[in-house]
């Protein structure tokens, strides 16, 4: 009797046994995943970044002289712009710049006076000019070709223009030395500014100048080499020499001198960044 109450009971808990070790553990309640913000990037900033070149040259006393004296000399270039969704160039001045690209253009061009020069006696006094403009220019690692135009805002009020092109040499990662063709073009009222005599000047100098009405166009060609050493990210040294013949009425006209003109030039360059 006893085995027979036994054995049920035996069987119930091998039952409940069996199904607590199938279930497993008792479930535990896990923490709902939440997922991590997506960061999303502040919008760019507009910015502009250029360089400034500030130095001193050697160079023709006035464009046709054989005399030579020193001038001061400046440059601008342009290096990175930014406006709205407007992006051009790059901010990290390590960068290789390549492809198209917007450049600065600046040039000063001191007085010609004829009291400091007896072959220009009985010409009229030139003013100092300071020309401004922009250019375009495409690099590649090894060469770059460019085009600038720049304007007289002070002095003579014409148009005048460079055309040119470099092959670069990188001998170290702070050290571009590079070198090419120039091609340097003016209008007829910048021409007739710095190469013509008009029909008055002739008498006032004597008859030693003849008339002469110079025309624009292409007015001088040669090659320019430079090097420029990087100093840090900001600063730098830029050299360069030059020499130029002057071509059709430059060359024709009689206040040349010397159809070859040279100049050389040294200055600190300095990277100017800022956000807007």
């Amino acid at each position: 009797m006893q085995r027979l109450i036994l054995a049920p009971l035996c069987t119930a808990a091998l039952a409940l046994g069996t199904a607590a070790f199938a279930g497993g553990p008792t479930p535990v309640a896990e923490e709902p995943v939440v997922a991590a913000p997506i960061a999303v990037p502040a919008p760019a900033r507009n910015g502009l970044a250029f360089t400034l070149r500030g130095g001193a040259a050697m160079g023709p006393a006035y464009f046709g002289s054989d005399d030579y004296e020193a001038r001061p000399d400046l440059a601008f270039s342009l290096n990175a712009l930014r406006l709205g969704g407007f992006a051009l160039g790059s901010n990290d001045p390590a960068a290789l710049r390549e492809g198209f690209g917007l450049r600065g253009s600046l040039r000063y061009i001191g007085e010609r006076s004829s009291d400091d020069h007896d072959e220009l006696t009985g010409l009229e006094d030139v003013e100092r000019a300071l020309e401004l403009g922009l250019g375009m220019s495409y690099t590649a690692r090894n060469y770059e070709l460019f085009a600038d135009m720049r304007y007289g805002v002070v002095g003579h009020e014409s148009l005048v223009g460079e055309l040119g092109g470099n092959l670069i040499f990188r001998p170290s990662d702070r050290l571009t030395l590079s070198g090419g063709p120039r091609l340097q073009l003016g209008s007829s009222k910048f021409a007739d500014t710095y190469f013509g005599v008009s029909a008055a000047e002739p008498v006032a100098s004597g008859g030693d100048l003849s008339a002469f009405d110079a025309g624009g166009g292409l007015l001088g060609a040669g090659i320019e080499v430079e090097a420029n050493y990087a100093l840090n990210d900001s600063w730098g040294i830029e050299a360069a020499a030059s020499w130029t013949r002057l071509q059709n009425d430059a060359a024709d006209s009689p206040i040349t001198q010397d159809e070859d003109q040279y100049g050389v030039r040294i200055g600190l360059t300095r990277r100017v960044t800022f956000g807007f």
